[in-house]
């Protein structure tokens, strides 16, 4: 099991993944400044006892100089931490880069940096794991700076056109399965069949075919994993500003009919629900499913919040004006029966339930 875990460059892209991740085991880390923060009394006492030391911090942009001597710095110092801390980590993982080899400033940089964690494990008697990363996408990264798949699922959200200027092959994996990996919750020898193989202009080929169906309300092909998770980083991009998805309500003298949800590839899931006035469902958030929620009858707020932030995002929906709002990925989120009527509510998930693997992990929206 996932515990005890000490981290650094927890606030960063892939530490963010890091601490989402943490929270389906019911962990927190416990989070390590490094550079001019570092303190190597804190660094030490923080990671002493844990399970896992995992080191994420490193700068991968700058002068040539910056670059070379600040991810020597990061390693020194917490080196320094791990041979003074009371009981060393039984495991020390660093997210390293498939760069490290390539001779390049950063490459070269990346592998010292290694030698000298590798160094301070081996001193104290701990393991360690020197995980060599590819190109890192996912839900929140930052554009025209952690990676291309960001930059283009912003620009395509933003009703921008991309143009691809290096065509080049790229190996890309999702940052829930790096978490994974660098957690230990998956076998480090899974690394390459979790990666993604594509090449630029294909990956904006199918980030702008997402974009194209999802802008119709659509959820688009979504069977094979790489597809799912390109879908989940592209929405963490359009939301809030493409929800709610507006839905058209047909009525006669018969009643009223409207679609919940056209799916182009893919299983899901369907289910259906009536909440009591006063009444909330949900205060959880998923990893990797994608789900939609439509009320029917009734009315309701839908409340959602991004994790490790504060700000909650409202949405006022009734079955007289249906609309279907989808959830975001590691954003918690819950429905209420805010009318007087009981509420009627539809809910469609892109897998089927499994109980051994539910990904819907506890999260209140309202701290």
């Amino acid at each position: 099991m996932v515990k005890n875990v000490a981290l650094t460059g927890a606030h960063g892209f892939l530490g963010w993944h890091i601490r989402a991740a943490l929270q389906e085991f019911g962990q927190e880390a416990a989070t390590i400044p490094v550079g001019d923060a570092f303190d190597v009394v804190e660094a030490a006492a923080a990671m002493s006892g844990s399970t896992r030391l995992i080191h994420l911090a490193g700068v991968n942009r700058g002068s040539d100089t910056e670059v070379s001597e600040e991810n020597r710095r990061f390693a020194s110092q917490l080196a320094q931490a791990i041979v003074r801390a009371e009981a060393p980590p039984a495991v020390i993982v660093y997210a390293n880069s498939s760069q490290a080899t390539n001779g390049s400033v950063y490459g070269k940089a990346k592998a010292a940096a290694a030698d000298i964690l590798r160094a301070a494990a081996e001193q104290v008697g701990s393991d360690f794991q020197d995980v060599l990363l590819p190109n890192l996408f996912g839900e929140h990264g930052r554009p025209f700076y952690n990676a291309v798949t960001a930059t283009f699922s912003h620009m395509l959200a933003q009703g921008q056109t991309p143009s691809v200027n290096d065509d080049k092959a790229l190996t890309l994996l999702h940052a829930q399965d790096a978490a994974d990996l660098l957690l230990g919750a998956v076998d480090p020898g899974a690394c390459r069949e979790l990666e993604a193989h594509e090449t630029v202009s294909g990956l904006l080929g199918r980030l702008a075919r997402i974009d194209a169906v999802y802008r119709r309300g659509e959820i688009p092909d979504v069977a094979a994993k790489f597809d799912r998770d390109l879908f989940n980083t592209y929405r963490s991009y359009s939301f809030p500003e493409q929800a709610p998805v507006k839905l058209t309500r047909h009525s006669d003298a018969r009643g009223s009919f409207f679609e919940i949800i056209r799916s182009h590839g893919g299983c899901g899931q369907s289910s259906f629900s009536t909440t009591e006035h006063g009444i909330s469902r949900g205060d959880h958030f998923h990893r990797r499913k994608i789900e939609r929620f439509t009320v029917l009858s009734g009315s309701a707020v839908i409340a959602l919040r991004r994790l490790f932030t504060d700000d909650v995002f409202e949405f006022e929906v009734t079955g007289d004006a249906p609309v279907a709002v989808d959830m975001p990925t590691m954003w918690s989120h819950k429905i209420t029966n805010t009318g007087a009527d009981l509420l009627y509510t539809s809910f469609w998930t892109n897998d089927i339930f499994n109980p051994r693997a539910p990904d819907t992990i506890e999260e209140a929206v309202h701290k």
